[in-house]
């Protein structure tokens, strides 16, 4: 079984993250509206990102950490900017 991390881009242009043991299922959820909370109030919601995982330990970690990450790091994720994302990364560490 894989599981999955995933990022929406909702109507409002915010961002929302979750995991998922059936990625297909789970947006189809989320488009429909089926899904209460965040995403019902923000239709339509596009997949902008997703990775797969061998256990629901490793999405789920994967999950809350970009939840931490502010919006310049999600978007350098979602278009594929790893040195990005790692520099931003550092300059975060640099400050606190």
């Amino acid at each position: 079984m894989s599981f999955w991390v995933y990022v929406l881009r909702c109507a409002d242009d915010s961002y929302y993250t979750g995991h998922t043991d059936n990625l297909e299922k789970r947006l189809a959820e989320h488009q429909s509206g089926i899904c209460d909370g965040y995403t019902s109030a923000r239709l339509p919601v596009t997949l902008v990102f997703s990775q797969e995982f061998s256990t629901r330990l490793e999405a789920l970690i994967c999950e809350r950490q970009i939840k931490g990450w502010g919006r310049k790091k999600k978007e350098s994720m979602i278009r594929g900017d790893w040195a990005e994302v790692s520099r931003l990364a550092r300059s975060k560490n640099k400050s606190t």
